[in-house]
């Protein structure tokens, strides 16, 4: 396989975010790529992004004012999770980690991930990116359930609505990646969307507001046909959404996102300062367990 990256990389200059964060800001997902000469991308990998090393994130959030973050491990890195790790060990305990694992991980290897700050287990039900499958999710489930872990399912509008009866049935908490990447031009009425809303009459579940790119039909800046199910999901249930960056945005179909635009969407559609320390702070702090 080439080691030409197949990706573009993420814009140079973004937009400078338009209020201050709460203190303990988190930046909820986020991958590392590489860089491939410390850490190679796997044989089998299903694209080859351009390096993005941790420092280049740390500065990302330096600039938008993240303190924390949650890496979420990328498949072209396949079960190596030693980027991931390196991550976690810079992050000086500011950072967590969603790690992909084989199913025939041993429990010692668990724990030893718990105590190095992963937090999660990523499956992935995207066509071009599908790892493992609903057998290895629904086996994982109670192993890591003793660790306080969660499933990250990284859906689209094809898998969603047959993933959720499933995964509510499961008794683990469980993330959806990027809004469920329903297709925002269907409007917040679709059958999809509706079945992610009612996700807030099951505690144990999360939505991600990431990937406002990954859901919108416009593919160009700012992609502002996804903002009315961001604005649904802020109504339905704050106290179960995540933010993310979704950096360095990998496989992006039309223009690249501008990350400080992306945050600044964020601000305007949720202007209380409460709400915004809500999904920025209290959420990931519950769901990642950050120490004060």
């Amino acid at each position: 396989m080439t080691s030409m990256p197949d990706c573009a990389p993420p814009l140079a200059t973004i937009t400078p975010p338009s209020h201050a964060l709460p203190a303990g800001a988190c930046d909820t997902h986020f991958h590392v790529f590489g860089p491939a000469d410390r850490f190679p991308y796997a044989e089998d990998r299903p694209y080859t992004p351009p390096d993005a090393p941790f420092e280049q994130v740390l500065r990302l959030h330096r600039q938008l004012g993240f303190t924390r973050g949650v890496v979420v491990h990328p498949g072209c890195h396949g079960y190596d999770l030693a980027p991931t790790l390196d991550a976690l060990d810079q992050g000086r305990g500011q950072y967590r980690a969603v790690a992909l694992l084989p199913s025939d991980v041993t429990d010692e290897r668990l724990a030893e991930l718990d105590r190095r700050g992963v937090r999660g287990v990523r499956y992935n039900f995207v066509a071009h990116l599908a790892n493992g499958g609903w057998d290895e999710l629904a086996a994982m489930a109670p192993r890591i359930a003793p660790l306080g872990w969660h499933l990250c399912v990284h859906s689209d509008q094809a898998s969603l609505s047959s993933l959720l009866p499933r995964l509510k049935a499961l008794g683990v908490p469980f993330v959806i990646d990027h809004m469920g990447r329903v297709a925002a031009g269907q409007g917040v009425g679709s059958e999809a969307f509706q079945a992610l809303l009612g996700l807030r009459d099951h505690p144990g579940a999360w939505v991600k507001i990431s990937g406002l790119d990954r859901v919108s039909s416009l593919a160009r800046r700012p992609f502002g046909d996804g903002e009315a199910l961001v604005s649904a999901l802020r109504d339905a249930m704050p106290g179960q959404l995540l933010w993310g960056t979704d950096w360095p945005h990998p496989n992006v179909a039309g223009e690249m996102p501008d990350d400080g635009e992306l945050l600044n969407t964020f601000l305007r559609l949720c202007p209380d300062a409460a709400l915004r320390r809500r999904i920025l702070v209290e959420n990931p702090h519950t769901l990642y367990r950050f120490a004060q």
